[in-house]
């Protein structure tokens, strides 16, 4: 575990580059590493086998080719890839007590899961107008939200996300490391990157300011101001069970949007001075591995469609 890298030297400060990084996972004996990975190496599975069953499920039941069925489907994917992208090399860090990454992989595994985070951060404003649409202007709900438009919408949210990111990942990807190359981390995340750099890192909290506006407070806004149209639609409804109904098919929604930008906020929002190492890396678990794992659950248990599509195919295996 090498804290110097002899890589080539900088010149003029004749320090030696970083190009790769140690990250330590949790510094703890081995048995609680090995449960801890058993632990996540399951919820791994289950992650996966939950989102890919919704997946399928939305492409082959025709009572689900729906709007807000082919988001979720979408959200399914997002799940995967963020899980993905974390979750193996994260394994691999527990079970070796720490491991190393290069700068270039490092780099990769963060923009992937900026991507995803800002894609899925895109969707859940697009699955809030969805819900706009349908409670508040039900007319005109089949003639807005066409097969057609939602693929645009996804296809936007995709490219919005995967080129938006570049504004400080570039610049990030430019940086100098020099001297520590130890990340006291279960990631490769921006915070413990910039700390360990010796170049002017500016740029990259400008870009990373700025695109929070976009990004986090636009959305967020957005839902906002959508669930204060729906509460106010949903409460003129004469009858107790309309409003029952109309709701019900937003809650789901509601508790995703919750979930997922309460941890992005504790995250990335809340000042972390003061806070411990472990707590970053706990709060890190909840927006990379609980959240993937949950939204399943949460669609799937409350969602009366999903679970009568799932007994039908169930029905029919048993035929079969």
């Amino acid at each position: 575990m090498g804290m110097f890298l002899n890589t080539g030297q900088t010149g003029q400060n004749n320090l030696t580059a970083v190009t790769e990084f140690f990250l330590l996972g949790f510094q703890v004996n081995q048995s609680l590493r090995v449960s801890l990975s058993c632990l996540l190496f399951v919820v791994y599975c289950v992650t996966i086998c939950g989102n890919l069953l919704i997946i399928t499920l939305v492409s082959t039941s025709k009572t689900l080719h729906t709007p807000m069925y082919f988001f979720i489907s979408q959200l399914s994917i997002s799940d995967i890839l963020v899980i993905t992208d974390i979750v193996p090399n994260m394994l691999y860090i527990l079970l070796n007590n720490g491991g190393t990454i290069t700068f270039i992989d490092c780099i990769t595994q963060f923009y992937f899961l900026c991507c995803s985070e800002t894609f899925e951060c895109f969707l859940l404003t697009v699955m809030s107008y969805d819900r706009y649409v349908a409670i508040c202007n039900p007319l005109h709900y089949s003639t807005i939200m066409t097969s057609g438009h939602c693929v645009i919408f996804i296809v936007i949210c995709f490219l919005l996300a995967f080129s938006m990111i570049l504004i400080f990942m570039v610049p990030t990807a430019q940086l100098n490391f020099c001297g520590l190359n130890i990340i006291d981390h279960l990631l490769c995340d921006i915070v413990p990157l910039l700390e360990l750099s010796c170049s002017d890192t500016f740029i990259v909290h400008l870009g990373i300011y700025l695109l929070s506006i976009p990004v986090i407070l636009i959305p967020t806004l957005i839902i906002v101001v959508s669930y204060i149209h729906i509460i106010s639609a949903v409460l003129r409804i004469p009858s107790s069970t309309g409003r029952q109904k109309a709701f019900s098919t937003c809650s789901s929604h509601l508790i995703v949007v919750s979930i997922f930008f309460w941890t992005i906020f504790s995250v990335y929002v809340i000042p972390t001075k003061g806070q411990s190492s472990t707590i970053s890396k706990v709060l890190s678990l909840l927006y990379t591995v609980f959240t993937p794992l949950i939204n399943p659950i949460i669609y799937s248990l409350r969602n009366k469609d999903i679970i009568k599509s799932l007994l039908e195919v169930a029905d029919k295996r048993v035929i079969w």
